[in-house]
């Protein structure tokens, strides 16, 4: 399964809506993690940086695909960038994926 990290922003006093809107995340949205083969994910946050991690069943190519292509997706950027700063990978329209420097299994 590929691993695959990203990181963004929380806008300044922001923190707090942006946990109350992933703790009421929308069904559609799971359905389409779910339909993209994305596990295992977790957001950590410090200050204002965001961490997200999450393992790819069928590749981060496939995952970035599913999600670039989703009218939810485009729907949870938008409602989320209030809250929040995140750049966009242009090639495959998702965020760019953090390069594994080190691993210890």
């Amino acid at each position: 399964m590929e691993k695959y990290a990203w990181k963004a922003t929380v806008i300044e006093g922001k923190i707090d809506e942006y946990i109350k809107r992933h703790n009421e995340i929308w069904p559609e949205m799971f359905e389409v993690l779910n339909s993209a083969g994305i596990k295992n994910y977790t957001i950590w946050n410090v200050g204002n940086e965001l961490f997200g991690y999450y393992e790819c069943e069928n590749g981060a190519a496939y995952a970035a695909k599913v999600q670039s292509e989703s009218a939810v997706v485009d729907r949870w950027n938008e409602y989320m960038k209030d809250v929040m700063v995140m750049d966009f990978d242009p090639i495959t329209g998702a965020q760019p994926k953090l390069i594994n420097v080190f691993s210890f299994n």
